[in-house]
């Protein structure tokens, strides 16, 4: 009966050392993500010029949230993260072609594994060509 209180305790301080790091670590990421917010709304303050307005309307936000959650970003923070966004924005776009993504293989569609007829693409002329 000893052995199990002795684990029943034991079990309980690991849950409580375990619910306290994840605590821990969702209060930081909370942090995190509330700073980079107030950094966005600064940075896209800056870029419509200081039209909380027009922005609110765009965002479907009050504008007073807006500005409230932009003020306490300093003027070259949102510079920095207006040049983050400029950078991502001219970054060319990898689009990765049909061709190139795993096709699924017939056992893992539930289909019984038939012998198939080779794929076939048109020839140059219009007309259908055997597979290569």
């Amino acid at each position: 009966m000893e052995a199990l209180q002795a684990k029943t305790r034991e079990t309980a301080a690991a849950r409580v050392l375990a619910t306290r790091d994840a605590a821990t670590k969702a209060a930081e990421a909370k942090e995190k993500a509330e700073v980079e917010a107030r950094e966005a709304a600064a940075a896209a303050l800056r870029l419509y010029e200081n039209d909380a307005e027009l922005l609110a309307g765009l965002l479907d936000v009050p504008a007073e949230e807006l500005e409230r959650e932009a003020k306490p970003v300093t003027a070259a923070r949102a510079k920095e993260v207006i040049e983050d966004l400029r950078r991502h924005a001219a970054r060319p776009r990898i689009r990765r072609s049909p061709a190139s993504r795993i096709n699924p293989s017939p056992s893992s569609t539930g289909a019984p594994p038939t012998a198939s007829t080779p794929p076939t693409r048109p020839a140059p002329d219009g007309s259908r060509a055997d597979a290569v």
